[in-house]
């Protein structure tokens, strides 16, 4: 039987690192709807073409555009173990769709690991990343501070604030996911497969606790 887990968490949880670890200790592959809408996009395929004349006209792409994009892709060889879901779904209906879709692969999505971090410490986390022009080397104001205020550790050259890392920006992203997310959070949860991890713990103890919840599965 394949192995589907659906991984949740809002912007600077750190999710992509325990994607990327998770998947791997699991021998599973990591989907990101982020990265797959890129590659359709980017290869002009046929269901990249259909999202982009939506992207043209300003519309959100519909539900069955991604999820042909998602059925496409864990039909591929390298799913044939399963999947960890990183960006999909996002609304409990994509999560009935996805119940539908897995059922044709002999699936059913096992556990959702769901990293809970406060929202005063997703703004610090994010609000405090600072780049430079040369070569984009990131640093943080408090994490990972520069030598010398304002100057690139790497090549000197000046540090700036993106305006998506600016806080008020960051403040709005982070209320729109947790708005957004919320009822597929209850969703998850009133099934009994969502298991909450405290995002402020350690990487490494992040991990632990995200894979004894897929364990005990």
């Amino acid at each position: 039987m394949k192995r589907f887990i659906v991984l949740l968490g809002p912007p600077g949880a750190g999710k992509g690192t325990q994607a990327k670890i998770i998947a791997e200790r699991q021998g599973l592959v990591h989907v990101s709807s982020g990265d797959l809408f890129r590659e359709n996009l980017k290869a002009q395929t046929e269901l990249g073409q259909k999202a982009q004349t939506y992207m043209n006209r300003g519309e959100l792409v519909p539900d069955d555009v991604t999820i042909d994009m998602i059925r496409e892709r864990l039909n591929r060889q390298d799913c044939q173990n399963g999947a960890l879901l990183d960006g999909f779904p996002r609304t409990p209906a994509q999560a009935d769709a996805l119940n539908d879709m897995l059922r044709e692969f002999h699936g059913k999505v096992d556990v959702v690991p769901y990293i809970s971090v406060p929202s005063e410490v997703l703004i610090e986390r994010l609000g405090g990343r600072w780049t430079c022009r040369a070569e984009g080397h990131v640093f943080h104001e408090k994490f990972n501070p520069p030598k010398k205020a304002g100057i690139c550790d790497f090549d000197g050259s000046e540090l700036y604030q993106r305006d998506d890392d600016k806080p008020e920006t960051v403040a709005r992203r982070i209320k729109v996911y947790f708005e957004q997310t919320s009822p597929l959070i209850e969703y998850y949860r009133s099934r009994g497969l969502l298991a909450e991890i405290d995002g402020t713990l350690p990487i490494d103890k992040v991990t632990q606790k995200m894979l004894a919840a897929i364990e005990k599965v």
